[in-house]
């Protein structure tokens, strides 16, 4: 059960303890109590201003809720321009709304997005955790990313990939919607998902850009390139999205995995089979696999590591011991098809 909310007045705005607004008109402090009426009208959207009495079982609408619901539109409350230097996260909120419900917005509420995009600079890194939460792990990225690009508010989120995109890497685009629409089946089929893959994988190809950068300049082994090439990358995503440790843990897993999944003479296979996040790691190489379609080793590890899941003991013995100079010469007791990529729930 919630308190109604009320009106902001310049009384209001000077009593701190209540209501406070920043310079861009973005709201700071809002304890203002109200009426049912007043309530309504501070509402986001209007469907969001209908209310259910349990006294008569009777709905209310305040705000024509009840025919936008009908007509399947996200429309907002009061001067579009307002609520959102109000609050700029009602951005992502229409999107997300029009998405989740397969509504329209409103022209009145979609034409000043991307005027007052640039609002979204001002969000706390923290926040903006949780609105990627809401965006993409809900069973809608695809249809979330594409908006958000749309509407140029993606950058906000990460900056480095929507530059790479903006210059038509399109190697970069193909992974990302890969990546999102396992995400989406599988949440969709109520499995589980990690934030951590998701991230993973928006961050892989510019990541491997800044290791090459530091490859030019350095000469360095391949571990202390990649740790250069995280330090790089990871502070300057973290001034965008506040990434818990706990999944900078397991991205940093997937990705060294890529390089120990090649690595498979002697006991290194087992090593690597063994490893707790294994599963993300090879579900990842499945992704790569379909998207760097000119490289044929990636494609042959996808399938060593498929088939070494599926043989015996024995079975995976022999597929080690087959191996020599790094290449595989895979025996498998009958054929096998090409894996197909699944986005990890581990």
């Amino acid at each position: 059960m919630a308190t109604f909310r009320g009106h902001h007045d310049e009384k209001d705005q000077q009593d701190k303890k209540t209501s406070k607004q920043s310079e861009h008109g973005m709201l700071l402090r809002d304890n203002i109590y109200g009426s049912i009426e007043e309530d309504a009208q501070r509402r986001d959207f209007t469907i969001n201003a209908l209310y259910y009495s349990t006294k008569d079982f009777k709905v209310f609408d305040f705000a024509n809720g009840v025919k936008d619901v009908a007509d399947r539109v996200i429309r907002l409350i009061g001067d579009p321009e307002v609520r959102y230097r109000e609050d700029p996260v009602r951005m992502l909120r229409a999107i997300r709304f029009a998405t989740k419900l397969d509504m329209q917005m409103a022209q009145e509420t979609r034409a000043p997005i991307i005027e007052l995009a640039p609002l979204m600079a001002n969000i706390p890194a923290a926040r903006m955790f949780e609105e990627f939460l809401k965006m993409f792990i809900s069973g809608k990225a695809v249809a979330n990313f594409e908006q958000l690009r749309d509407y140029h508010l993606f950058k906000f989120f990460f900056p480095v990939v929507d530059q790479a995109l903006d210059n038509n890497d399109e190697q970069l685009m193909r992974f990302i919607l890969l990546a999102m629409a396992n995400t989406d089946k599988r949440i969709n089929n109520e499995q589980r998902v990690t934030p951590a893959f998701l991230f993973a994988a928006m961050l892989w190809y510019p990541l491997q850009n800044y290791i090459k950068q530091v490859n030019a300049n350095n000469s360095l082994p391949p571990q202390d390139a990649f740790f250069a090439g995280l330090n790089e990358i990871m502070p300057e995503q973290q001034r965008s999205i506040s990434i818990p440790k706990r999944f900078q843990s397991v991205m940093k897993d997937i990705w060294i995995l890529q390089d120990k999944l090649i690595r498979r003479e002697g006991k290194k296979a087992f090593k690597t089979f063994e490893h707790p996040k294994f599963r993300a790691g090879y579900d990842f190489l499945l992704l790569r696999s379909e998207i760097e379609t000119d490289n044929t080793h990636l494609a042959e590890l996808a399938t060593w590591w498929t088939d070494f899941q599926n043989v015996s003991n024995e079975a995976q013995l022999q597929m080690v011991k087959a191996i020599k100079g790094g290449q595989s010469k895979r025996r498998s007791p009958r054929k096998r098809q090409k894996p197909t990529a699944k986005t990890t729930a581990e």
